[in-house]
């Protein structure tokens, strides 16, 4: 199967609430991270998540709904808090190996949840905010969920993969291509021996559990094409 067949057999999935894997590359994290899109979020995908996957898992956020609602990066609530806290400006990222700016933004439990971490809850999170941001209802936020919480947000590059390549950008930008909600929930695959899995052992996985898994130049490559046509 050719790579723009296997991202379309992606987009597929996606839209009909499948799991997918996208591995970034060899030069960046060298990480594989599950994606499901997060309108579709169920306590079984974090549940697969949690024990199949085993890093952190977040929801990433297309930065239109970032500007509407207000969510911010987490370091810009450092910068405007340093002042009263100042460890906070010592512990500004500025030394990532791999990248230049981290897309953590803040965490959040919706208000129904009991203590936020169970899968049902998380999945109910997550779930909501999806439903908020489709339907726009940009000023419920503060309503509907309350922080700190056990859901990471994550907010997308301005852009997205034009000025950043990690797999908050791409994931968001797959599900923009798929026509879905750009808000994605994703998690790194851990191995055994206490590091990320080898791009051989999720592709391994992937095949075992027939899930669509890319690459994340090609991934890139296709957006980049589809956007500029």
């Amino acid at each position: 199967m050719s790579e723009n067949a296997k991202i379309e057999k992606a987009i597929n999935d996606l839209k009909n609430g499948k799991m997918i894997l996208i591995y970034d590359s060899d030069d960046r994290e060298g990480e594989a991270d599950m994606v499901v899109a997060s309108e579709f979020i169920t306590p079984e995908h974090i549940r697969t998540m949690r024990k199949d996957g085993g890093g952190l898992i977040c929801t990433a956020i297309h930065p239109k709904y970032c500007e509407a609602v207000g969510i911010p990066f987490m370091i810009d609530v450092f910068d405007c808090a340093n002042e009263k806290f100042p460890i906070l400006k010592e512990l500004y990222p500025n030394d990532i190996p791999y990248d230049e700016k981290s897309s953590f933004s803040i965490t959040v439990n919706h208000r129904s949840t009991f203590t936020g971490i169970t899968d049902n809850d998380r999945a109910l999170t997550i779930k909501k905010l999806a439903e908020l941001l489709k339907e726009k209802r940009y000023n419920d936020f503060g309503k509907e969920f309350r922080a700190p919480g056990h859901v990471v947000l994550l907010r997308a590059s301005e852009g997205l993969l034009k000025n950043r390549e990690g797999h908050t950008e791409m994931t968001v930008a797959l599900a923009e291509l798929a026509g879905l909600t750009p808000i994605t929930t994703i998690c790194e695959m851990m191995g055994d021996d206490g590091k990320a899995m080898s791009r051989a052992e999720t592709e391994k996985y992937a095949e075992e559990h027939g899930l669509a898994h890319l690459n994340g130049e090609e991934l890139i490559n296709y957006y980049m094409d589809k956007i500029n046509k």
